[in-house]
């Protein structure tokens, strides 16, 4: 059997629910076959990250040659990219190896509120990392720190997303799930030529959601989808797996990428 190849570079959750844990569960539930490059070691869970171990950026760059080399990448995505280093580094590993098809998640905060991204790493957001992607994925306050502004409304979102694409990716996709507001989450999507809505609903167990979507996302771009139609089915995955969350521990419950799953095979 032979199948796609998706990349995730993110780091580990050790409470499963978010990232590469959440990345490969959901390659699998595409039928994508999910290779890693670990970023960091979290200690985590449904409440808080209580410690956070950065990889070395060598030992980074050695996952990721390690992968390409032998097995090949048919798309990959970013998550947790905490320091300047590491950007440039995993910047540097996409150019060099001639990844076209990358996700960018742009992980700044935990569920639990705990900081991801050094904030003297956005500028290597932007000069490094946003050039190279196909597709950007913030949420409200993450696209409000990419573009240095207040995003309150949907037209704010959409404003958002061309501004986004503005600065490198062809494709940003501006996530509604922070817009309490609504009584929908409406993602906007713009890719230079279509601007388009996606709904979606609000619910408590959220945690890897962005995780999974941008993994999705990876998963359709690897199958030979097109960005729209890569989003579009995330989108209805998403739903699916934010529908079926996970209600584990105390505090924000996972999706659930394997909702699909047998939970017994037996039966």
């Amino acid at each position: 059997m032979k199948l796609p190849v998706a990349l995730t570079i993110a780091g580990s959750d050790s409470g499963g629910g978010a990232g590469i844990q959440a990345d490969l569960k959901t390659f699998a539930a595409f039928g994508v076959h999910g290779t890693s490059a670990v970023t960091a070691i979290t200690a985590q869970n449904t409440l808080a990250v209580t410690e956070i171990h950065e990889v070395p950026v060598r030992v980074i760059r050695a996952q990721i040659d390690a992968v390409v080399d032998d097995i090949g990448v048919q798309a990959a995505k970013t998550g947790m990219l905490a320091s300047s280093e590491i950007i440039k580094a995993v910047a540097t590993a996409i150019r060099e190896h001639g990844i076209e098809k990358l996700v960018v998640d742009p992980v700044m905060v935990a569920k639990g509120g705990a900081r991801l991204l050094h904030s003297d790493a956005i500028a290597s957001l932007y000069r490094y990392l946003l050039p190279v992607a196909l597709v950007v994925t913030p949420n409200i306050p993450e696209a409000e720190v990419l573009l240095g502004r207040s995003i309150t409304t949907l037209d704010d979102r959409r404003h958002a997303a061309l501004d986004l694409v503005a600065l490198g990716p062809r494709v940003a996709v501006v996530k509604g799930g922070h817009a309490g507001t609504e009584d929908l989450a409406i993602d906007v999507y713009w890719d230079g030529v279509d601007l388009v809505e996606l709904k979606g609903r609000h619910t408590k167990n959220t945690h890897g959601s962005g995780c999974v979507f941008s993994a999705a996302i990876a998963a359709g771009l690897a199958k030979g989808q097109t960005p729209l139609e890569a989003v579009q089915a995330a989108k209805i995955f998403i739903a699916g797996a934010i529908e079926h969350s996970l209600d584990v521990g105390k505090g924000h419950g996972p999706v659930n990428p394997m909702f699909e799953a047998r939970p017994d095979p037996e039966n």
